[in-house]
């Protein structure tokens, strides 16, 4: 294995196998680029253009290869496009700092339109469940179906503090291999074989031999993620105003989003269920693969 390609040594769908995700056929994504008012976005697209789409949308820090497994065992029902989002995975960078709400539902917006995607379901982690219920409420004529992981307005008080914490470490170290005791140490419930192929598309190499994240390092400062009391208040109106089917995901373990606060989501949503993922943390589809995917294609077998 060489230093260039540090990552867990097995394909895609040995990888899918090894995590319990079942998947009829073994495809690999087209990677493709789009540009956007100036940003060229990067995305990955699984299946064929005729079938319902499905555009999934990553949490911060991130990238598209999030939704790998997902991409894999849909693809002979659903064309499912994941997206990096500006600033992540080889997406461009934002050349004034903008990672603003606005500005990613911009990105989306641009998106969505210039791919003629109608009839659509979004999925969205964290950052992109955010942007998706946005998104949703915002153009509802596009939207078929909502599915947000593990996310809501508010937050339980001990996740954001603990990513912030994660975020705002040293963010060059020597090896690859550093980086994987890292995250072993911030979320053992991932296996060697997971964090290993999630790092080998979310870090890169740099000339002096050194490995860093490859999303934008202004992101990395601990006060973006602040609770903004504006943009909170913003984001419940929002909520409410989804009307398509929406199944609100939350891990068992989550400290991101607690029971409480999703009860309350799913007070205000017109049309909402809601599953708990069990072993599962704040990262639901990658903590558990197979019980998230379980909820997520019980939910597109009743509303798609």
């Amino acid at each position: 294995m060489t230093s260039s390609n540090p990552g867990q040594g097995l394909s895609l769908p040995e990888a899918a196998r090894a995590a319990g995700v079942n998947f009829a056929q073994e495809v690999e994504p087209e990677d493709k680029f789009i540009n956007i008012d100036g940003i060229r976005l990067h995305y990955l697209d699984w299946g064929p253009s005729e079938l319902t789409p499905i555009l999934m949308l990553h949490g911060m820090a991130q990238s598209s290869h999030t939704w790998d497994f997902a991409g894999l065992a849909l693809s002979d029902r659903y064309r499912v496009i994941s997206l990096d989002q500006r600033g992540h995975g080889d997406s461009d960078w934002a050349p004034d700092g903008n990672y603003s709400l606005d500005a990613h539902l911009g990105d989306i917006a641009g998106f969505i339109n210039k791919l003629n995607l109608r009839n659509l379901v979004i999925v969205g982690l964290s950052m992109g469940g955010r942007n998706a219920y946005s998104y949703a409420a915002l153009y509802p004529e596009r939207i078929h179906g909502l599915v947000i992981v593990d996310i809501a307005p508010e937050s339980a008080r001990s996740g954001p503090s603990a990513i912030r914490e994660f975020i705002a470490q040293v963010d060059e170290l020597d090896t690859f291999e550093e980086f994987v005791g890292r995250v072993k140490a911030y979320n053992p419930r991932r296996s060697d074989i997971q964090i290993r192929g999630s790092l080998s598309h979310n870090l890169k190499q740099l000339p002096s031999g050194r490995w860093t994240w490859k999303y934008d390092k202004v992101l990395r400062s601990p006060t973006r993620t602040q609770p903004q009391p504006d943009l909170v208040a913003r984001q419940w109106e929002y909520i409410g105003k989804v009307e398509c089917p929406t199944l609100l995901v939350r891990g068992e373990f989550s400290k991101v989003l607690s029971p409480e606060i999703a009860e309350i989501t799913l007070s205000k949503l017109k049309n909402g269920t809601l599953s708990v993922v069990p072993n599962a943390g704040h990262l639901v589809p990658g903590d558990n693969p197979p019980g998230f995917h379980q909820v997520l294609e019980d939910f597109l077998k009743e509303h798609c």
